[in-house]
């Protein structure tokens, strides 16, 4: 059956859910599987080790450029009507919210979709943060921040079309953005192959950024073959976790989303990853990492990601896969925010590791 027959039977909202699910257990099991997370790579980076992390983040990253400029240029997609590219942007709110998420995902040590990751894990400093997030980004998109989020935004806006496309500002095109792809996935694999990577590194990176990829080329599919309108979308969890918070708390007669069936998704497939791993365990708040640090880095996390139209993952690696300029000036907000939390919070008060039982035990027989 293909897509045309499938909406015509479940209408658009139920396929764009049900696709939102399945590419959504794909990410969640890879990306639990691989240790993808946008905050570890940052912070290898500011310390100069550029390992597993950084190189885990680098290959989904440019998987999800090569697999959607690739797609572009075979005429599988096109994504000039999407958001991130054809809408007024701002570009102040890409910089100064990219900052505050920056700032926030080391706080909570974790990014929106890692967060979620690590809450089916069974972190429950991950759920409270997961759902502060979600209560700040719904107050920022329409509560009691949105005016202070409107004004940030205004500060220096850009128009939609050409100056919003990263690639048709320095002249370039689909090809342009494969090279930059390729170049960026021949540095992961490069640091890949001095951290000895294990099969899930390997296999889990590039499948987690092809799942960014497949979320364009799906909502695409929908938007080409309905006969009502549908906007292209990509994978985003700021939006996501905002509707289903709305939906907890009170009944709603919109329709289903690519992103409502996100979120269940991932959080499935990162259940069945732990689980497949042996890694599931109950984990609370303790040590530095108090419960105040992760409510702040929270709210950090759920304006900032509102203010720059996404998180690190739909910011981040969806709109910098189509080369959207507000995209880039996010991640470039995130790394250096990121980079600031970490010298400012965590160096001065390095986090003291637990000593092994066995170990402890061996250092007191060795004591004269």
């Amino acid at each position: 059956m293909d897509m045309a027959a499938w909406i015509e039977r479940w209408g658009e909202p139920a396929v764009l859910a049900m696709g939102g699910l399945v590419l959504g257990l794909g990410f969640g099991f890879f990306g639990q599987r691989s240790r993808f997370c946008l905050r570890a790579a940052v912070i290898e980076f500011w310390h100069r080790r550029f390992g597993d992390k950084l190189a885990v983040w680098l290959l989904a990253f440019a998987t999800a450029v090569v697999a959607v400029q690739g797609m572009i240029l075979l005429g599988w997609l096109d994504v000039s009507s999407a958001r991130q590219l054809a809408a007024r942007g701002s570009l102040s709110g890409a910089l100064v919210g990219g900052l505050l998420f920056g700032l926030g995902m080391v706080m909570t040590r974790g990014c929106a979709s890692r967060l979620l990751v690590l809450s089916a894990n069974g972190n429950l400093r991950a759920l409270l943060s997961g759902l502060i997030f979600a209560v700040t980004a719904q107050a920022s998109l329409s509560g009691a921040l949105a005016p202070w989020r409107e004004a940030v935004s205004g500060w220096w806006v850009v128009e939609g079309g050409p100056s919003r496309d990263l690639l048709a500002l320095v002249g370039g095109g689909p090809k342009v953005g494969l090279l930059f792809g390729l170049v960026w996935m021949a540095a992961a694999l490069w640091f890949a192959v001095r951290s000895g990577w294990s099969f899930w590194k390997w296999v889990g990176g590039a499948a987690t950024g092809l799942m960014v990829a497949l979320a364009w080329w799906f909502s695409y599919q929908v938007m080409a073959h309905s006969f009502e309108p549908v906007q292209i979308q990509g994978m985003t969890f700021s939006g996501p976790s905002a509707e289903w918070l709305m939906r907890v708390l009170a009944e709603s007669d919109k329709p289903w989303t690519f992103g409502l069936g996100l979120m269940p998704g991932v959080f499935l497939g990162s259940l069945a990853g732990a689980l497949v791993g042996r890694e599931w365990k109950l984990e609370g708040f303790g040590g530095a990492y108090t419960m105040p640090r992760y409510i702040v880095g929270a709210v950090l996390m759920g304006f900032g990601s509102m203010l720059a139209g996404g998180c690190a993952v739909g910011a981040g690696m969806t709109g910098g896969a189509i080369f959207a300029l507000t995209a880039w000036l996010t991640l470039v907000g995130m790394w250096i925010g990121g980079g600031i939390a970490d010298r400012l919070i965590d160096r001065p008060h390095p986090r003291a590791e637990p000593v092994p039982l066995a170990g402890a035990v061996a250092d007191m027989a060795r004591a004269p």
